[in-house]
């Protein structure tokens, strides 16, 4: 016997669409539904749950803070739902595969994911990219099947290779040599950040966040340009970088790794998939 309330997919397709029209009419217009039936809808959702998901006002329809946690899960359910349908009775009789990786794969790995598609033109395969941390993250929920990501040695993955770090600043106009130390780092809980921060904080050194993005050209771009001192992979480095280390205290990093997840219970088309990522990015089990 299930203990809670099961969620209508329909009623969250509703929810969904006024949270993000931020009005009942044009939600109403999205989902081919007239706005008294929409109304309704959410009506049905908030009884379900107890808890009022919108404050309505004769200006605007916002989004409580229950209204905000609910958005997200309704998002995945929704999508899941889409999943099912395809896998059972759409053109995708090969079923689903989500891939995640670093943004700094996606572009060099375009055309061996275009080759796996064709060969494979009844897979659906949704590849996402983002912060390695998230991707995990994902992966540990269900939420992606295979994820390439870039982590300390802590995870045991299938197949991984070192991934060596290099301290970089810009050669023209080093950012070292202030006080504090401008820094180019990735967003919170961010790969390398906490090494980088945790290292000066070990040194007695001032320092401030003066570029925080989430890709990692941007990065690295930033930092040779002289925005700030930034610990970055090897493969990172531009032609105005200097290479920061010993002479500056900086102790060498390498103890990370890029490494490939999938689960023992993978299909054979992901473990294809798989194996070409493995010969691509010279990984070894």
């Amino acid at each position: 016997m299930n203990r809670y309330p099961m969620f209508s997919p329909q009623l969250l397709v509703s929810f969904v669409a006024v949270a993000e029209t931020s009005s009942f009419t044009r939600a109403a217009d999205r989902v081919s539904l007239s706005q008294s039936t929409v109304s309704q809808q959410v009506r049905r959702l908030e009884e379900l749950l107890g808890k009022a998901l919108f404050e309505r006002t004769s200006h605007e329809v916002r989004l409580t803070e229950e209204g905000i946690k609910l958005l997200g899960y309704a998002r995945r359910i929704i999508a899941l739902n889409e999943e099912a349908h395809d896998a059972l009775t759409g053109p995708w009789r090969d079923g689903v595969l989500r891939l995640g990786m670093p943004e700094d794969f996606t572009v060099p790995t375009v055309d061996l994911l275009a080759a796996f598609k064709r060969e494979h033109p009844h897979l659906r395969l949704d590849v996402t990219s983002g912060l390695s941390p998230d991707l995990h993250r994902a992966y540990l929920q269900e939420e992606l099947d295979l994820v390439l990501v870039k982590q300390r040695r802590v995870h045991l993955p299938r197949a991984a290779r070192p991934e060596p770090l290099l301290w970089l600043d810009s050669q023209e106009h080093p950012a070292i040599e202030q006080s504090p130390v401008p820094l180019a780092v990735f967003p919170v809980n961010g790969l390398y950040r906490e090494e980088l921060c945790q290292t000066l904080d070990g040194l007695g050194m001032r320092w401030r966040v003066s570029y925080s993005g989430a890709g990692l050209a941007a990065i690295a771009a930033a930092s040779a340009a002289g925005l700030g001192v930034s610990l970055l992979p090897a493969s990172c480095r531009l032609p105005g970088h200097r290479v920061l280390g010993a002479a500056e205290h900086l102790p060498p990093v390498d103890d990370f790794e890029l490494a490939l997840f999938y689960r023992d219970t993978a299909p054979a088309v992901a473990l294809d998939l798989a194996e070409r990522l493995i010969a691509f990015c010279g990984l070894s089990r």
